[in-house]
């Protein structure tokens, strides 16, 4: 039986208080805020070395380029048609139902969400450590189990909480912070990219893209070369964090699709030249082998000498205030949606009638955080977690065939492009790289699913909890 969604703009409206203060500016800070991390300065090492070539380098994110447009294009149909604040739990939810929409949900909350905040605002930490080394450090003040306190985690938990407070005073404040912080990380790349224009050096050049290398394509290559495409995937991830607050953008019919395309479209392209550079003045062997994986500090050290490290060091904290940002504004957002359909906390689906803001689900997103920092799990749950997004983005870019046909009268501002062609191609990109993880790495993958998988007990409980207490009042 198929359904029929009218005036989804008005849904949107009467979804909660939000008001739509943010324009098409604002909504492509977040898209290019919350892209551009610490992934860009460090993944291509560990791609170099199980590549070894940097033809293949660049073909990674060349690949991680074309895929993640696709996935853009193909979002934007839900995001005009959808316009409320949610995002991807919203979109499962109404494809296939309550549960898919709360395990997605579950995971965004205990790992995915909340880990990056606490991975990303830990490496702000570290990173000013290289600049205060006697200030900022691990040496260990406190410990209660397993949770440690030191100087980085305190700084860490003290960025969490300052980007917390900042984003419950409005979400004027909290984009407004986001765009200044996108605008200077993206100077910093246009002035590293300038400066490795004119200091690259033809001899790297030539030693480096001399020769295409002779592969077989095989299953084993293809296998390898998926595995290596995880750390860039995922380094030119959280791009959807905008869908998070459509609620709050104007006119979303229209600037969604234009946040998702100007905003993905340029950190890729961004990437992929950023990564040329960095072949275009070091060695091959330097990328492999950059101390700590940070290629951006062997490139700076190149050009520059040992203020190389100062200038690295304040990039990278420059990037990370940045997409922390982003990634608090937009995750509470998605908490207070699964709150408002009696899937969460009840207190975290109020929105502060002051600031206009889901101040509970802010606080809850900002403590599970704090809580990630001082337990170091993050790190690892990260890692689990990979595979389950790669799971997600198929059942949502995928779901579009059921969504078409579950909702056949509902208006489509915007439809996806070349459809059914490009939802089916990244799929099957997705599926293939989940395959290999499953084979390569069992070790990371397996967990990630336990994970997944105690949602569904808190899901039953939850949904048995309200049906007694429907009754009960």
């Amino acid at each position: 039986m198929t359904q029929n969604i009218t005036e989804p703009q008005k849904e949107a409206e009467i979804q909660g208080e939000f008001k739509r203060n943010l324009g098409l500016f604002d909504a492509t800070s977040i898209v290019a805020g919350c892209m551009i991390g610490c992934g860009i300065f460090i993944v291509t090492s560990e791609t170099a070395r199980l590549l070894d070539s940097a033809w293949l380098v660049l073909l990674v994110w060349g690949i991680v380029a074309i895929t993640t447009t696709i996935a853009g294009l193909c979002y934007s149909e839900y995001a005009a048609a959808i316009p409320e604040a949610g995002g991807m739990y919203v979109y499962l939810k109404k494809v296939f139902g309550k549960r898919i929409g709360f395990l997605y949900g579950w995971t965004l909350f205990l790992v995915v969400q909340t880990g990056c905040i606490a991975a990303i605002s830990v490496a702000f930490a570290k990173f000013t450590g290289v600049l205060l080394p006697h200030l900022i450090n691990d040496t260990p003040l406190l410990s209660f189990g397993v949770l440690n306190i030191t100087p980085i985690s305190l700084l860490a938990m003290a960025l969490i909480v300052l980007l917390t407070y900042v984003n419950s005073q409005g979400v004027k404040l909290g984009a407004l912070v986001q765009n200044i912080f996108t605008s200077t990380k993206l100077i910093a790349l246009f002035g590293l990219i300038l400066v490795g224009i004119f200091l690259r050096n033809p001899d790297v050049i030539s030693h480096n893209f001399g020769a295409f290398p002779s592969v077989e394509l095989d299953g084993d290559f293809l296998l390898i070369l998926a595995v290596a495409t995880v750390g860039a995937f995922f380094a030119a991830d959280s791009w959807h964090n905008v869908t998070f607050i459509a609620s709050e953008i104007k006119n979303p019919e229209k600037n969604l699709p234009k946040a998702l395309a100007f905003g993905m479209g340029g950190v890729c392209i961004i990437y992929f030249i950023t990564n040329l550079i960095y072949l275009s003045v070091l060695e091959l062997s330097q990328v492999q082998n950059a101390p700590n994986d940070i290629v951006a500090a062997s490139f700076f050290e190149v050009i520059f000498g040992p203020i190389g490290k100062m200038i690295m060091a304040v990039l990278i904290m420059i990037s990370a205030v940045g997409s922390v940002n982003g990634t608090v504004l937009a995750g509470a957002r998605a908490f207070w949606a699964m709150a408002k359909d009696g899937l969460f906390f009840n207190s975290l689906s109020k929105i502060d009638s002051n600031s206009g803001v889901p101040v509970n689900a802010l606080v809850a997103q900002g403590l599970w955080s704090i809580i990630l920092v001082l337990s170091g799990s993050f790190t690892a749950l990260l890692v689990y977690i990979t595979f389950i997004e790669l799971v997600f983005y198929v059942l949502t870019i995928g779901g579009l065939f059921q969504f078409r046909h579950k909702y056949p009268n509902l208006h489509r501002p915007y439809k996806t492009l070349w459809y059914p062609v490009l939802p089916i191609i990244y799929c099957i990109f997705a599926i293939f790289m989940a395959v290999a993880l499953l084979i390569h790495r069992p070790e990371n993958t397996l967990p990630g699913l336990v994970i997944l998988f105690t949602g569904l007990p808190v899901y039953y409980l939850k949904r048995k909890y309200t049906t007694i207490k429907g009754a009960t009042n």
